[in-house]
């Protein structure tokens, strides 16, 4: 997975991966630390943007708390 470069260094994401229609972030604490976030659990609409931000390296973490904390299909 490739690297969350972290431009302001105040994120907890470590990584992501995606494709056409999902996401998948991993967070640098707790047990379960990769989640993924799809159309069909999080709308396309936000999925993109979270897609934007992780390609950006910066706001992914803050867009997830504000948006679709809950909204992700499966967590590992």
């Amino acid at each position: 997975m490739p690297r969350y470069r972290d431009i302001d260094g105040d994120s907890g994401i470590l990584s992501y991966q995606y494709g056409e229609d999902w996401i998948t972030v991993e967070f640098e604490r707790g047990a379960q630390r990769h989640y993924k976030y799809t159309y069909a659990s999080a709308g396309s609409f936000h999925v993109d943007r979270m897609k934007t931000l992780a390609d950006q390296g910066d706001g992914l973490n803050a867009y997830i708390n504000r948006n679709v904390a809950k909204s992700y299909e499966t967590k590992w």
